[in-house]
């Protein structure tokens, strides 16, 4: 992580010591600016949508804010929404938050956005920027029906009152109190839903009217200028930018991305399965899982025992596979191992935790799963789609990977009759089990033998040849008497 350090300066002496104070600050962990009693104020942007990676994000910046010692919080905030439930761990954080937390409007709160700022202990608009529009949506922009607004009104009036009341005025004996948020004002940002659905009269707010409205405590076109206005002036401000690698993480651990790699475990897998010995389709797989498990890996997210558990579920598979014919025991074991594995590893493990103690629903398990099991559906349905498309179609990728050419006796093309084409109609045994491929034995020699529909055949038992192609036999299982072949 990269940090930028802000002091105002004085005097020569107090650059010099502000200087001495930055170089210190790996090896203090920046409480060393407390001993010049200066407020150390912790920075960090929220410039893109709400997403898990946001969430992840601000987690990380309060924790460390906290290890530092800061006195304050300031979140420099320009996003147009995004999910509400990575919104509303925000929202909680910043309420259980030991240390003050600030958001600058550095534009734009809207919708997920709204939320995260109503939680905050001040809020400060850049002019020209604004607030609200919390109406819950779908991806396509259009409104949820009621239910979604009822709970998000209800958020955001719980929300507001959380600010408690302030004194507006004392008129001899009487105090006059007021709502330091008014929770009608943030309902009123998600609107209320008209007969047909359609929600009606959602509010957004300029600077000047959330201004006017005691939903800012003023405008600012900096961090500095916020800091200025609010009377703090001798701080030292430690500013966080994401890196490079956070924005990649952030992008890895994006739901769809998550999607996408599941897509490939799964299909990779298929396909392999399909086709034994190509090998592309196993490194697409083994490329997912890696894609898919180190950014929630490097994070922290995921412990040992989820990576462990997905392979322990992978080696269930091929056992039933290619040990155990059928559909048994090991194939739903090894199935219920991988999703659990995927799913759990999407999932911060002091969610977990709070999960498992009742203090946080188990609702907050069930997109993770719903990701990995979307996510297998839709890669088997695409194996099978665009494997069939790939193995019998007339595709250009097909043309550049499988050697199509017909070598037809019209072409001048004769094939040796094989010793093998005289052995249909015969009856053999089975020596490596027929999954579909294997060996079977027919009188003393040994032939590369394929099931003809594909089923497994155990070893020991009879088939028939019932075709011969490409060197193999293809076998059908011979049901007869024993005594008549």
């Amino acid at each position: 992580m990269n940090f930028t350090v802000f002091m105002p300066m004085r005097t020569n002496r107090m650059k010099y010591v502000g200087i001495v104070l930055a170089l210190l600050l790996g090896t203090f962990s920046g409480r060393a600016a407390d001993s010049t009693g200066r407020k150390l104020v912790y920075t960090f942007p929220i410039r893109e949508d709400i997403m898990p990676s946001v969430e992840r994000l601000t987690g990380k910046c309060l924790a460390q804010a906290d290890e530092m010692g800061a006195d304050l919080v300031v979140i420099q905030m320009n996003t147009y929404g995004g999910v509400v439930a990575a919104a509303d761990s925000i929202r909680t954080m910043l309420l259980n938050s030991r240390i003050p937390v600030w958001v600058w409007i550095d534009n734009q709160a809207a919708s997920a956005g709204a939320l995260i700022a109503l939680a905050a202990d001040r809020i400060y608009i850049r002019p020209g920027g604004n607030i609200g529009a919390a109406s819950v949506v779908d991806q396509q922009g259009r409104p949820m029906p009621d239910k979604y607004q009822s709970f998000m009104r209800a958020t955001m009036r719980s929300t507001a009152e959380a600010h408690g009341k302030v004194v507006e005025r004392v008129d001899g004996t009487d105090t006059v109190w007021r709502w330091r948020r008014d929770p009608a004002i943030a309902e009123a940002m998600v609107g209320t839903t008209a007969g047909d659905s359609t929600t009606v009269g959602v509010l957004t707010l300029t600077a000047d009217e959330a201004l006017a409205r005691h939903y800012s405590e003023g405008k600012a076109v900096s961090v500095a200028e916020v800091l200025s206005n609010a009377g703090v002036v001798d701080y030292t401000l430690y500013e966080y930018n994401p890196t490079t690698l956070d924005r990649v993480l952030g992008w890895l651990m994006n739901p769809f991305a998550q999607g996408i790699f599941i897509m490939l475990i799964v299909g990779g897998i298929y396909f392999e399965l399909q086709t034994p010995g190509v090998g592309f389709p196993l490194v697409a797989a083994v490329l997912g899982a890696v894609l898919y498990f180190s950014p929630l890996y490097l994070e922290g997210m995921v412990q040992n025992w989820e990576p462990i558990l997905f392979v322990v579920g992978l080696l269930l598979i091929a056992v039933e596979i290619f040990v155990l014919p059928g559909f048994g025991i090991a194939g739903i074991a090894g199935i219920v191992a991988v999703v659990t594995g995927l799913a759990f590893a999407a999932i911060d493990n002091d969610v977990l935790r709070h999960v498992f103690s009742g203090e946080l629903s188990a609702g907050r398990i069930v997109r993770p799963f719903l990701v990995v099991i979307v996510g297998s559906v839709a890669a088997f349905v695409a194996a099978l789609y665009f494997g069939r498309r790939f193995l019998t179609g007339d595709s250009r990728l097909r043309s550049r990977i499988v050697l199509t050419t017909d070598l037809t006796p019209e072409q001048g093309y004769v094939g040796h009759r094989l010793p093998q084409d005289g052995l249909v109609g015969r009856t053999g045994t089975v020596t490596a089990v027929l999954r579909p491929s294997g060996k079977i034995v027919l009188d003393g020699i040994y032939y590369d033998a394929v099931a003809e529909n594909g089923l497994f055949i155990g070893r020991g038992e009879k088939v028939r040849v019932v075709r011969v192609g490409n060197g193999q036999l293809y076998c059908k299982q011979d049901f007869s008497d024993p005594s008549e072949s």
